[in-house]
């Protein structure tokens, strides 16, 4: 649902030093659609701008607490998490987003100030794992 967003966010933030890292946690036994061969070719179908990896081993989202994909951690330059959450409020429609949480915790980082609100709940899938 918000693949063309993550790439219109890359455009617009890496250039201030808010790149998309975009990592894929789901376990391709459990989803195959999530294969590394599958998200090569995924990545190439929608001109992904930024770096899509793979959790080989579901190691890295834990530490992290993701639990949804997208799941957001937006750190500052000091690599500091300063909002986690949504990339908006409307996972199914981008015309119909009223509020920006990414974009505007970026525009607060901009300005010297933390993000307000720093934690929304992540819409999205849940991550694939095995039982």
């Amino acid at each position: 649902m918000y693949e063309d967003r993550l790439v219109a966010l890359d455009k617009m933030m890496a250039a201030k030093g808010y790149p998309v890292i975009a990592i894929n946690p789901n376990d391709p036994e459990v989803k195959p659609d999530d294969s590394f061969d599958n998200m090569i070719v995924r990545a190439k179908e929608k001109g992904f701008t930024f770096p899509y990896l793979f959790d080989e081993g579901q190691k890295v989202y834990p530490q992290y607490g993701a639990t949804k994909t997208p799941h957001v951690f937006l750190l500052d330059k000091a690599r500091t998490v300063k909002y986690i959450g949504a990339i908006d409020d409307n996972p199914q429609d981008g015309a119909k987003v009223e509020e920006k949480f990414v974009e505007n915790a970026i525009a607060s980082l901009e300005v010297g100030k933390d993000p307000d609100p720093n934690f929304t709940k992540a819409i999205g899938c849940s991550i694939k794992k095995k039982s």
